[in-house]
């Protein structure tokens, strides 16, 4: 009996079998089914983002809004008058207006200096009395203020000044504090054979800034008349039997056993100072206005940054040159001749080229009471400037130079702005 009851299990143990009744059928996956529309208390229609009521219509081309485009407006001509005003903002939110409008990637802005006949700063013009061309083309403004703007100042002092030239310098730098407000910043850097950054950006009235400026005095240099050949040519001043300048020793760096001597090419890197503090102002926020204040007599020699690739940052990163010359540029009549630039010669005031192209202004003076009234006339000259934006016809980045013409519709008036610049991937974001 006990055989047979294991005889009639032998079906259940078998692994077949016994996988087949574990094994539930599988059932057929659920067919997809539309969903209801949706519907209100009342049955009717419900559209979303339109409310009750309302059915959902398809756009077609003549009802669809259009999508905002941030294209230039229509330019004008060169007679017409614009009658639509551009944004004024209240007293005081000029600077933060600037700040917004730079996120637009086509927006330009462009401070204007209006000065009369007498030289003196010409105020309250509207943006009725303002034309800006740009490739020639007239554009509408989009902006107008006239508050005062934030300084952002690189002070620039050239140490290969003559020792007489260099001691009115260094007593005039005291007064750099006094043209500033307690909101503006500075840095300092100076240059003879290479540039020497002192300071980044500080605050303007901080203690911090005496000692800096102390720190950044000079002796400069004696200006002497070599006799480059004859019996005089030599070593006549020996000191032990050696020459006191080895320069002028013969036989050494810049002589010969033949007695003619080789007079030492000057050096003035002045292109690679203000590189260095354009490099320094280019990181510093929107609103601003970033400034490069450069006291020299404008001469270059010896600089790696030539003087189109200097120009070139500049007006990309919207920087004005300011300065103050000294020395022989501060002369009258030498001073403009020295603007002149003779092929294979050392630039003699390459410092007016650069405050013509980007805007900014060059005073002349010969002594310390009137360095110091330059810094604060300056400083003055750049904070009370007319601010203009208008939106760029050109395509956003195309790295091409654009050019900028400002005109004012009023007689005697001498309107001085930026003359072109380059557009940046910085006002993209």
């Amino acid at each position: 009996m006990a055989l047979a009851a294991l005889l009639n299990l032998s079906p259940i143990l078998c692994p077949a079998a016994l996988a087949q009744q574990q094994q539930p059928p599988v059932p057929d996956a659920p067919t997809p089914q539309a969903r209801p529309p949706l519907t209100g208390a009342d049955g009717s229609p419900i559209t979303p983002g339109k409310g009750v009521g309302t059915e959902q219509e398809e756009p077609t081309s003549s009802s669809a809004a259009p999508a905002p485009s941030s294209q230039a407006p229509p330019a004008q001509t060169n007679d017409e008058v614009q009658t639509t005003p551009p944004e004024q903002p209240a007293p005081g939110e000029g600077i933060e207006a600037l700040s917004r409008l730079h996120i637009t990637v086509n927006f330009v802005e462009v401070p204007v200096t209006v000065k009369d006949s007498k030289g003196k700063l010409v105020a309250g013009l509207t943006f009725r009395d303002f034309k800006v061309f740009e490739n020639n083309t007239r554009e509408p403004l989009s902006l107008f203020t006239v508050d005062p703007a934030p300084l952002s100042i690189a002070f620039v002092i050239d140490q290969s000044l003559t020792s007489d030239v260099m001691a009115k310098v260094n007593n005039s730098l005291g007064a750099i504090q006094g043209a500033l407000a307690p909101y503006d910043e500075l840095s300092v850097f100076s240059y003879s054979n290479g540039y020497h950054e002192w300071t980044g950006f500080t605050g303007a009235q901080s203690t911090r800034v005496p000692a800096v400026l102390a720190l950044a005095k000079a002796i400069g240099t004696e200006e002497l008349a070599p006799v480059p050949s004859g019996p005089l040519s030599g070593c006549n001043i020996r000191e032990n039997g050696n020459c006191v300048d080895p320069n002028l020793q013969p036989g050494r760096s810049a002589g010969s056993s033949a007695g003619v001597i080789t007079i030492p090419k000057e050096i003035h890197t002045l292109n690679d100072a203000i590189l260095a503090a354009a490099k320094e102002l280019s990181t510093r926020p929107k609103g601003r206005r970033r400034i490069i204040y450069v006291i020299s007599d404008g001469k270059e020699s010896g600089s790696k940054a030539t003087f189109k690739e200097v120009l070139r940052y500049l007006e990309t990163n919207e920087i004005a040159v300011y300065g103050t010359a000294v020395g022989t540029s501060a002369l009258w009549g030498e001073g403009y001749i020295s603007r002149f630039h003779l092929p294979f010669t050392m630039y003699d005031n390459i410092l007016y080229n650069y405050t013509a192209a980007t805007g900014g202004t060059l005073d002349s003076e010969r002594g310390t009471n009137g360095i110091e009234k330059s810094y604060a006339k300056i400083a003055e000259e750049a904070r009370t400037q007319y601010t203009l934006g208008y939106y760029s016809h050109e395509p956003f980045i195309d790295g091409k130079y654009r050019k900028i013409e400002v005109r004012v519709d009023r007689p005697d008036v001498d309107v001085k702005s930026k003359t072109g610049y380059y557009p940046s991937g910085q006002d993209t974001r």
